[in-house]
């Protein structure tokens, strides 16, 4: 037979992981409700996923490969088109959610190749000025589709 303090530990686990994965629309006292965010010329999501989610004045953009959204092919051959397009599609999804990309407070970038690393520097000062948002960039092995570049992007409308 289980102790009572084991049992208690189950409980309280239990309750935790439930409260950890159940999904909520509002947030906290003051009640701040989760907004998707979709628009037409950005591409539709290729996954379980929105392409932003407005919470408050915070908004999270998923990240961006350089598909065309009109045909849902992806720009390749060149690697400024490439940057410039992704960044194309952050501005649409941002422009959406009623702001701007020059909004961003923090970026991920991930890069097949980080020799492509001074190039997303040269296409995102076409996007944003300084100060210039927090930002990480990521080499990975492999990004969706064959994509060269990935682009994700936090906006504060405030």
């Amino acid at each position: 037979m289980p102790s009572r303090r084991k049992i208690i530990a189950t409980a309280w686990l239990g309750a935790l992981g439930a409260a950890l994965i159940t999904p909520r629309t509002s947030m906290g006292a003051g009640k701040m409700s989760r907004k998707i965010i979709h628009t037409d010329n950005a591409p539709k999501a290729i996954g379980t996923y929105s392409q932003a989610v407005r919470v408050g004045d915070t908004v999270y953009l998923s990240g961006q490969i350089p598909l065309d959204p009109k045909t849902m092919e992806l720009v390749t051959g060149d690697i400024e088109k490439e940057i410039t397009r992704v960044f194309e599609n952050l501005k649409a999804v941002a422009e959406a959610a009623g702001g701007a990309l020059a909004q961003a407070v923090k970026v991920n970038v991930y890069l097949t190749d980080l020799a492509n690393f001074a190039k997303v520097n040269e296409v995102m000062a076409k996007y944003m000025s300084e100060p210039y948002p927090a930002r990480a960039a990521v080499g990975v092995a492999q990004l969706p589709r064959g994509a060269r570049v990935e682009i994700e992007a936090v906006v504060y409308l405030g």
